[in-house]
This record gives structure tokens, C-alpha cells and sequence, in this order.
């Protein structure tokens, strides 16, 4: 059983507001959910920045606790549809150089189902393997 905890593939689609966690054993994966802190719109915007304005604060607690989730990973392959997963990858170069190394690939997909996603994850980590 320890075997598994050391091959683990953990798929997670993020965008601004969620991350959709994906960790997979040799026959099934499992889901979890981190949900970014609501963010305060409380403050005046300039024409063109409606609802835009960044929260560098709460980008790094979601961050944070992205991270906690994905302390088993020993491959990462991190999706979504804009720029949060390269916001996180920097986050990761700063704040967890460990886990950094585990990323095995960045995907730009747009807003899948869990399905889909299982099944992209399922085939990126596939051909990562026979790579090796």
C-alpha cells in the first residue's frame, strides 16, 4: 500500500475561484475541492477593471492550501483555463521548490467535466510514463 502513496498522479484544474483536486490509484481517482476566499469587491473600479481587480492576498492563501492538498503528489500535472495555473506555478517557485519539481506538465483546457478531466489525466500521465 505504501507502494501507491509513492506513485501518485494528482491531476488539479484551477482557475480564480476553485481548484478540483484529482489524485489517481491504479484503478479509480479521487476528488477534492479547494475553494478560493471570496473576495471583497467593496472597492471603486476604474473603467474596464469591473470585477478584475487582483487580491494578491487571497490568491496566496488559496494558494496555500492548494499546496497542503497536494503534498502526496509525486507527479503533478496542473490545467485550466486561464491564469491561475501560471500564477500558481510561479507561487510554487517562490513558496515550494519541492513541489515544483513534481510538476510534470501545464495544459491550458478550458472547462471540462470531471469525466474529461479524469480521462485527459488519465492519457497525459499514460504517455508521460512510456516516455520514461
Amino acid at each position: 500500500m505504501s507502494s501507491d502513496v509513492r506513485t501518485k498522479h494528482v491531476a488539479v484544474w484551477l482557475d480564480h475561484k476553485e481548484a478540483r483536486v484529482f489524485t489517481f490509484h491504479s484503478d479509480s481517482a479521487a476528488e477534492a475541492s479547494v475553494t478560493a476566499p471570496p473576495h471583497n469587491d467593496h472597492h471603486k473600479h476604474t473603467r474596464g477593471q469591473e470585477g478584475l481587480k487582483e487580491h494578491p492576498e487571497d490568491n496566496k492563501r488559496f494558494y496555500h492550501d492548494l499546496v497542503a492538498t497536494l503534498q502526496d503528489a509525486v507527479e503533478l500535472l496542473v490545467v485550466g483555463p486561464g491564469s491561475a495555473k501560471l500564477e500558481f506555478i510561479r507561487y510554487l517557485h517562490t513558496h515550494d521548490h519541492a513541489l515544483e519539481a513534481k510538476v510534470i506538465g501545464v495544459e491550458t483546457v478550458d472547462h471540462p467535466t470531471d469525466g474529461q478531466i479524469v480521462a485527459y489525466a488519465n492519457s497525459y500521465f499514460r504517455k508521460a510514463d512510456r516516455m520514461r
